[in-house]
């Protein structure tokens, strides 16, 4: 994209809950205080998910008053993170190019610092919180690189988008403050956000595949193949045949 449009795009967020949120948000914004910007708002989404990442590995020391700050930090970075874009188109006061690449720089920290807390927590192993980190980068990458190629943005997958994570997110510190463990299908008992890791990265992976599927094909048929030009020679390209033509007369 040029400096021109770049920024400029088709915001795509069919989740469950994105229509309802969408209403509560522009009376929340229509109310703010002057004071409260659209940075402020951003800061406070950073910040608060480096504390739900602190919050995530205190659950080693005391579970409930761990899952109470993941609760808490969960919710003022939905304030923050889903507020700060809406209060800017409100008043008017849009940025598009850097509204769009600061929210997404956030949204890739904030994710980075919440799975290494629950890398450190006990609740997950590392190697699960990598594999899903490794595969929200993938989905984020595909999601960029859609933005800029087709100008459409998509925010959810199948009904799933931040906040219906972050309200999973939520339950699941609750429930692992009562017992971090779960037997489904009365099977082999594992750590509730083992399970849910991996149940997440194969959902990553699928929106991965079939996002990427999607946008090649409509890129594709946007862009058919041109047909193909003959290509005449030019005088340069002639000049080292007749000075040998010359030559040997």
């Amino acid at each position: 994209m040029g400096t021109a449009t770049a920024g400029m795009h088709t915001r795509d967020n069919s989740s469950v809950t994105a229509r309802l949120e969408k209403q509560l948000l522009v009376w929340i914004a229509r109310r703010l205080p002057n004071a409260v910007h659209s940075d402020h708002l951003s800061a406070l989404g950073l910040g608060s998910m480096a504390v739900a990442g602190l919050a995530f590995a205190a659950f080693r020391v005391s579970p409930v008053w761990a899952a109470t700050g993941v609760i808490v930090a969960l919710i003022a970075n939905w304030f923050g993170d889903s507020l700060d874009g809406t209060v800017a188109r409100v008043r008017q006061q849009q940025r598009p190019r850097y509204g769009f690449y600061v929210d997404h720089i956030i949204d890739v920290a904030g994710t980075a610092m919440l799975l290494t807390g629950l890398a450190c927590s006990g609740l997950m192993q590392p190697l699960v919180a990598a594999a899903v980190l490794v595969g929200y980068l993938l989905v984020s990458s595909e999601s960029y690189l859609a933005t800029h190629a087709a100008g459409v943005f998509r925010m959810s997958f199948l009904g799933f988008g931040p906040t219906e994570l972050r309200l999973l997110l939520i339950a699941g510190a609750i429930r692992a403050a009562i017992t971090p463990l779960v037997t489904p299908f009365g099977l082999a008992t594992v750590r509730l956000f083992d399970l849910g890791g991996v149940i997440a990265v194969a959902g990553l992976v699928m929106a991965f595949v079939v996002s990427s599927a999607r946008n090649t094909r409509a890129l594709y048929i946007a862009e058919p193949m041109p047909a193909r030009v003959p290509v005449v020679a030019s005088a340069s390209d002639r000049m080292p045949r007749l000075v040998n033509e010359s030559r040997t007369a």
